[in-house]
């Protein structure tokens, strides 16, 4: 499709988008005539009823915890009943349905208007001689075992270190003595702990890494681009690949490849039992960490600006979207050179509620870039005084596996460090929409390109 076709495309979503929006807005306004503002304040009310229930049954238990969930379903029953009762059967759904139409609308449109750029990166990757993969048959349910990988690597003439479940490998000393033995890739089938154990040892001595979405989340492939419902389809690199230079994070030390939680994630994940009931393991530990007994707030500094008193601090190799902070999904790039910050600070009802209903505008949420993150424990916690500091540890989850760490925990990127391979054809592989911006919308809309909008 020509620039030409792509600038049309994106004016004539942009009006839709403009159109639906318009529509979405006129329904609300005609049903406030017929019911009076009242059913819009009911329903903001709803939403925090909803917001303080969901805090109540994270943050107690017993009858509380009982209350909590009763209010955190009942209420959207309850506007939901408002809404019918006051007639607003049809306009309810209409309204939502048009803004869901505008919003589809706008970020096709942003899409469609954005100049395809390769990436600076990207260069075509020359077929490995002697790739080394190292495969954990348990990871992802046992989708080594379901894909065929370890026959389909060999096959393509890698050669293949299969993990033994039920006992902890050294998997970097694996790497380490592949690369002595004359590897000139290292790969991995397995979760994102693996893979960034191996790649620290692969960007070390400057080798292509290869990343298999075998994973049970597969964040780093899904950032990739890669396709993680068929891992098999990642090995493809090995006979037609390109290669991408990405950033290595560092904590500490310790290489990462998407994320690092300290607080209340953290402190969850710390437990024995996590690994085996992860939803009644958070729901048992959380009101402790919640309301103040075992979770101990904390103190940052991103490149210098201070960020106190958090119950939880996320810090990733470059920033997840920031459209919606809380809906960490996709990061738009992963060369970019910097540390996403995410800090949530929570103090009871009234704030969760606020949450709610202001989302990334509410002061609970705390949303920056860095190039070096220093994290310590609050400094009204007791182990964090002034003769314990030095000797201070925070639970960390690197990758989502569980560490404690002596305090301060430094944060920093390694920018390009690991060349990582990966196929042509990559099924995830998009251009990342753009956030949200009614007023370049509206500009398209009128057919008005702004700067470098047209070739």
């Amino acid at each position: 499709m020509s620039r030409a076709d792509h600038s049309d495309r994106a004016c004539s979503l942009a009006r839709c988008a403009v159109l639906a929006a318009a529509a979405a807005v006129l329904v609300v306004l005609l049903s406030l005539l017929r019911t009076g503002p009242l059913i819009i304040l009911q329903g903001l009310a709803g939403l925090a009823v909803c917001a303080v229930g969901a805090w109540w049954f994270l943050a107690h238990r017993g009858v509380v915890r009982v209350l909590g969930g009763a209010l955190a379903v009942g209420a959207p029953a309850a506007v939901l009943a408002l809404f019918l009762y006051g007639g607003l059967w049809f306009t309810a759904p209409a309204g939502v349905a048009l803004w869901a139409g505008a919003l589809a609308c706008a970020r096709g449109a942003l899409r469609a208007d954005r100049r395809p750029e390769r990436p600076a990166a990207v260069r075509p990757g020359r077929p490995p001689r002697r790739p080394v993969l190292i495969m954990n048959p348990a990871s992802g349910g046992g989708k080594v075992a379901r894909f065929g990988l370890v026959e389909r690597a060999e096959a393509l003439g890698a050669r293949v270190l299969l993990l033994t479940p039920g006992t902890r490998s050294d998997v970097e000393e694996l790497a380490r003595k592949a690369v002595a033995e004359g590897a000139d890739l290292l790969g991995v089938a397995g979760g994102d702990g693996t893979q960034a154990l191996v790649a620290a040892v692969a960007a070390e001595h400057d080798l292509p890494f290869l990343v298999i979405s075998a994973g049970t989340r597969n964040h780093l492939a899904m950032d990739l681009g890669l396709d993680r419902s068929d891992p098999s389809r990642c090995l493809d690199a090995l006979t037609d690949g390109v290669e991408l230079r990405v950033d290595l994070g560092d904590v500490a030390g310790r290489a990462f490849v998407n994320t690092v939680s300290f607080g209340v994630y953290a402190a969850i994940v710390q437990r024995p039992e996590y690994r085996d009931a992860k939803a009644g393991t958070a729901l048992d530990a959380l009101p402790d960490l919640l309301a103040g007994g075992a979770g101990e707030r904390l103190d940052a500094l991103a490149d210098g600006l201070p960020v106190t008193g958090q119950q939880a601090i996320l810090v990733s190799n470059n920033p997840y979207s920031a459209a919606d902070p809380l809906e960490v999904g996709r990061r738009p790039r992963l060369d970019g050179g910097e540390l996403g910050v995410l800090g949530i600070r929570v103090d009871g009802a009234a704030q969760a509620a606020d949450l709610a209903v202001r989302g990334a505008l509410s002061p609970a949420l705390t949303v920056l870039t860095s190039r070096r993150v220093e994290v310590r424990a609050g400094a009204g916690d007791d182990s964090d005084s002034a003769a314990g500091t030095a000797a201070a540890s925070i639970p960390v989850a690197v990758d989502g596996e569980a560490l404690t760490l002596p305090t301060p925990v430094v944060c920093t990127l390694r920018p390009r460090a690991l060349r990582v391979l990966v196929p042509r054809n990559r099924p995830g592989a998009m251009d990342q929409v753009p956030e949200l911006n009614w007023r370049r919308i509206a500009t398209l809309a009128l057919d008005r390109p702004g700067p470098g909008a047209r070739a």
